[in-house]
């Protein structure tokens, strides 16, 4: 047993201090302790401001603009610098009076007056990105272009039934620039316009829903309310000489019958809980009026016939025939509810592959299906009703020359294209593009964009 466990157990005694003494020339290893450090001394700063410097901060003029500071652009007169400024386009208004047959392959520029319409609904991505490189919002008026305003002329002197177009074609033929100017022509006619650029926005659970036991539908009220203040500031002109010819008695306020129309649109711009509900009223306001043609246009129209992003309560999928804004417009579209004057437009689109276009659809507007399709194929019933009676409007697959021309004089006044003007380059990136319009100016000229 080893005397330290001895010690512990308490076998042994204690030994005395002097058995304790190590023997001769053993080493013996004593703990020590460290010196705690002794604080550092505080040295003061030796920085010292200059005396009187604040007094010459006001007494000090202007700062000198230096060497690299940009000057402004009208002290940049020299010849050198104009080379590459990019000036305000000088085209043709587009008018109606001016949209005729000779204005076919014409580059004409949206009014800034009554150009409101692009401003208060936007504009699909696409364009967007092309109106932030051109200094004007414009468009080249193409044949199709034409005959879609004269469909239109048609129907503004009868029901909505008789006008359901769908704007189809190959990705990037210019079905979303079709339709704006198709409610460019419309503002411009005086007629109530709604125009809905992205409608992929109304089923991709992006804005806020509720559910309402009166419809059994889902609500948007964020939606329906800027919509409404859209519709508002568009059509404010219009909307001046027409009253509602119901009572529309709410919780908040009551609008009588015989108020003008715009006090119905202020309760839902003013109580957002209400806007679903002001919105649905407000469509049968403007399906029983007759003074005005009514223009209903929606783009990437095909998303309102696939499953919604939203959820119910149960975390399943709410169908968007079940969402009360886009079952509106399905009913419009389908002819269930009408308007005493005018047509609904409707443009397909194939960049989100979330949202395509249901073999539903594609069979009723007669296109060739997508993927294999046989009886066996199970349909929705309500897709089909909802379906039924549009007419397909076939946008060309490809630009003609004299289109494509005035495409590309259109960017090359913009001075966006860097490359020398001539019909070798203008045919080369023609043919590149195989004529569709999308791909001439992204992979054609928007390549050589020079920032």
């Amino acid at each position: 047993m080893s005397l330290v466990v001895a010690l512990r157990t308490g076998r042994v005694a204690h030994p005395s201090s002097s058995s304790l003494v190590a023997p001769a020339g053993a080493v013996v290893q004593a703990r020590g302790y460290a010196t705690p450090a002794k604080p550092a001394k505080k040295v003061s700063s030796k920085f010292r401001p200059n005396a009187g410097k604040e007094n010459d901060k006001k007494n000090r003029g202007a700062r000198d603009p230096g060497l690299f500071r940009p000057m402004p652009a009208n002290a940049l007169t020299h010849p050198v610098f104009q080379s590459e400024y990019r000036s305000e386009l000088k085209l043709p208004v587009y008018r109606p009076e001016t949209l005729t047959s000779s204005a076919t392959a014409k580059a004409l520029a949206f009014p800034k007056d009554d150009s409101r319409a692009l401003k208060a609904f936007g504009l699909p991505t696409n364009i967007l990105v092309d109106y932030l490189l051109l200094s004007t919002p414009c468009s080249v008026v193409r044949e199709v272009t034409v005959n879609v305003l004269d469909q239109l002329d048609k129907a503004a002197g009868s029901s909505s039934q008789n006008t359901r177009l769908v704007f189809t074609g190959q990705p990037g033929c210019g079905k979303s620039y079709l339709m704006l100017q198709a409610v460019q022509y419309a503002v411009q006619k005086e007629w109530l316009t709604l125009y809905i650029p992205r409608g992929i926005n109304l089923v991709n659970s992006s804005t806020p829903y509720a559910y309402d036991a009166r419809t059994q539908t889902y609500g948007q009220p964020a939606y329906a309310q800027q919509l409404l203040k859209r519709f508002a500031d568009v059509n404010s002109a219009l909307l001046q000489s027409l009253t509602v010819q119901s009572p529309y008695p709410f919780d908040e306020r009551e609008v009588q019958n015989g108020a003008p129309i715009t006090d119905l649109i202020n309760v839902g711009v003013e109580y957002q809980h209400q806007a679903p509900t002001v919105l649905n009223a407000l469509f049968d306001e403007l399906a029983q009026q007759t003074k005005y043609p009514v223009l209903l246009a929606v783009d990437d129209f095909q998303a309102l016939y696939c499953m919604s992003q939203y959820r119910d309560p149960f975390y399943r999928a709410v169908k968007a025939y079940h969402l009360m804004l886009p079952r509106a417009i399905l009913e419009f579209a389908s002819g269930k509810r009408n308007f005493a004057r005018g047509a609904f437009l409707g443009a397909l689109s194939s960049q989100n592959t979330t949202f395509r276009a249901p073999l539903e659809l594609i069979e009723s507007l007669g296109l060739p299906p997508t993927g294999p399709t046989n009886p066996y194929v199970p349909r929705q019933p309500e897709l089909v009703e909802y379906a039924k009676g549009l007419k397909n409007f076939a946008v060309p697959e490809r630009l003609t020359v004299d289109e494509a021309a005035s495409i590309f004089e259109l960017w090359q006044q913009s001075k966006a294209l860097h490359f020398p003007r001539g019909d070798e380059m203008f045919l080369s990136k023609y043919t590149e593009a195989g004529g569709n319009a999308r791909e001439f100016v992204k992979k054609g000229l928007l390549q050589t964009v020079a920032m």
